[in-house]
């Protein structure tokens, strides 16, 4: 009898065992990762992203969430997407070129009137052929969402014109349309990887930064930057990138989850982007920065003229018309 009741035991324990391995097998852990806070637009992004794609495919996917450049700078993040060693990330469009050149034309500076041209663009079919230019080089991408108009901050005086600019070190993302406009107004620029930001600007390494106030706000660039100028000079997409054979393995209705829940995290991450634009400038008054939000524009595209014709030959005008003129 107890030998008996051992043996019923025994396969009792085993089939338990067989059930918990295939449970744990039916869920798959992926990685998505932000340079930015969890409370910021970004963190608002994957966030809802994870939560969609559990929800969408009943409990099989699980997106774990890493934030604050932990699993390194959006440049590491992408590499490490394309290379396979992670499965997602979600990035500013700075270091994006270095991947698929033709993002480049979006870093164009005042390419975009104002963020509904920029959605609008980024939504319809411009946006969607850019997003096709990533299956070549090792990617899926899965949705653009938005970082914001970029602003200058700087530890050294007001900025009202370019010429203020002048001999200001800047940090700047590692974008090449990024530096070729700063070099024109003047400013050292000095690319490094966000992670490193603000400790350079708090020992003085650089003098500032650019970034949108969502940024700004989230990355508490206030205790370390006594002046804020509403430039708006770039428009900065942020994108949701998926390894492409990750990506491959999917069934049909998988890829269609992800690709859902990326334009859920879009949504959330739009609605953050807008809240803080809203806020943002009083909030950092109020927090003690110098604000100049009646910059003159015009003055700093006509200080770009030669940049401009460069980025026109790079180009081509009528595509960036063709960007400038969507309606």
């Amino acid at each position: 009898m107890k030998l008996h009741q051992l043996v019923l035991g025994l396969g009792l324990a085993s089939a338990l065992s067989v059930g918990l391995v295939a449970g744990a097998a039916a869920q798959t852990t992926m990685k998505i990762s932000i340079s930015t806070s969890q409370n910021s637009h970004q963190g608002v992004a994957i966030d809802t992203f994870a939560k969609e794609v559990e929800k969408r495919t009943a409990g099989r996917y699980k997106v774990q969430t890493f934030y604050n450049g932990a699993l390194g700078g959006e440049r590491e993040s992408i590499e490490a997407v394309q290379l396979g060693t992670q499965e997602l990330a979600f990035s500013s469009s700075g270091p994006v070129p270095n991947f698929v050149p033709e993002t480049k034309i979006l870093d164009v500076p005042f390419l975009f009137r104002d963020k509904a041209h920029a959605r609008a663009v980024l939504d319809g079919p411009i946006g969607q052929e850019l997003l096709g230019k990533f299956d070549a080089k090792g990617f899926k991408a899965l949705a653009w969402a938005e970082n914001g108009f970029r602003h200058m901050t700087n530890s050294k005086r007001a900025v009202n014109a370019p010429e203020d600019l002048k001999g200001l070190k800047m940090r700047t993302m590692e974008n090449p349309v990024h530096i070729a406009a700063y070099k024109a107004l003047g400013i050292i620029t000095t690319p490094m990887a966000f992670p490193e930001v603000f400790t350079a600007l708090q020992q003085g390494t650089v003098d500032g930064q650019e970034n949108p106030l969502s940024v700004i706000i989230s990355a508490k660039f206030d205790q370390v930057q006594k002046h804020l100028s509403l430039t708006g000079h770039v428009y900065s997409p942020c994108i949701f990138v998926m390894n492409k054979a990750v990506f491959d393995k999917l069934s049909a209705a998988d890829k269609q989850a992800f690709i859902d829940a990326a334009k859920e995290g879009t949504k959330a991450n739009r609605a953050r982007v807008d809240e803080d634009d809203a806020k943002g400038v009083a909030d950092l008054r109020s927090k003690g920065m110098n604000v100049v939000d009646n910059v003159d524009k015009a003055k700093f595209v006509a200080a770009l003229t030669t940049a401009n014709a460069q980025f026109e030959k790079d180009f081509g005008k009528a595509n960036l018309d063709r960007i400038r003129n969507f309606k």
